[in-house]
């Protein structure tokens, strides 16, 4: 039995929409990593970029378990001695970009080189309900409906 090696010719790339409205975040981060990097797929080969398109919408409508909406901190530096800066998850999520935290947690779940730059290029994170991406036809994945784990009232 020989092991299967994907060549960029194999590689078919599909687009996948998903509804992040009332889904726990981590949980949302993991199905859509697993996906760009082409896991799910029985041809996945680890140095190849296999995985498909994600579109995320409605990212400002995400949840969190426990007290993470107002404990979790996200921090960065300015560059400047004693310049360290944090924001809370409520922060972020009622700012101008509240699709950077469904970013953030995925990229934090792909691998950080130039494989993992280049499979983060294909997601695409909405805060509303609008995309500019119908012409791709993107197939429609019920996160919520995968497991009753996924989902959190507010």
């Amino acid at each position: 039995m020989k092991t299967f090696t994907a060549t960029p010719a194999d590689i078919e790339k599909k687009w996948i929409l998903i509804d992040a409205e009332g889904v726990v975040l981590g949980r949302l981060a993991t199905i859509v990593a697993n996906i760009l990097r082409g896991k799910n797929k029985p041809t996945f080969t680890p140095h190849m970029d296999m995985g498909d398109n994600v579109i995320v919408i409605n990212a400002d409508k995400v949840q969190m378990t426990g007290n993470k909406r107002a404990d979790k901190q996200y921090f960065w530096h300015t560059g400047h001695p004693g310049g360290i800066k944090s924001r809370t998850a409520r922060e972020v999520l009622e700012g101008k970009h509240p699709e950077r935290v469904v970013i953030k947690a995925v990229e934090r779940m792909i691998t950080r080189n130039s494989l993992g730059a280049r499979q983060m290029s294909n997601l695409r994170v909405y805060a509303g309900t609008e995309h500019p991406h119908e012409a791709q036809q993107p197939a429609v994945l019920d996160v919520k409906a995968l497991n009753p784990k996924n989902t959190r009232s507010a």
